[in-house]
């Protein structure tokens, strides 16, 4: 996982900074950081970050030739019952 992917991520979902260190237990600082390049994180705090935005329906592409990046789930259709 990337910054610009985590960055992608949060824009897609529509969550601030906030919203995302809230989901994935950590400061917004980390996350502010993180995005910009300044931190690289650590492993187990790069696990939380993306486990808060796969929760949310976000799949991150590894790179195939044109890049990393990410991409929301279809929401998961509920049969109706009568």
């Amino acid at each position: 996982m990337t910054n610009a992917q985590v960055r992608m991520a949060r824009a897609a979902v529509n969550w601030t900074v906030r919203d995302l260190a809230e989901a994935a237990g950590v400061h917004r600082n980390t996350i502010s950081n993180i995005e910009v390049g300044r931190y690289a994180g650590d492993p187990s705090t790069l696990a939380l970050i993306e486990k808060a935005l796969r929760k949310a329906g976000v799949d991150f592409i590894d790179e195939n030739g044109g890049g990393p990046g990410v991409r929301l789930r279809k929401p998961s259709k509920t049969l109706k019952r009568s």
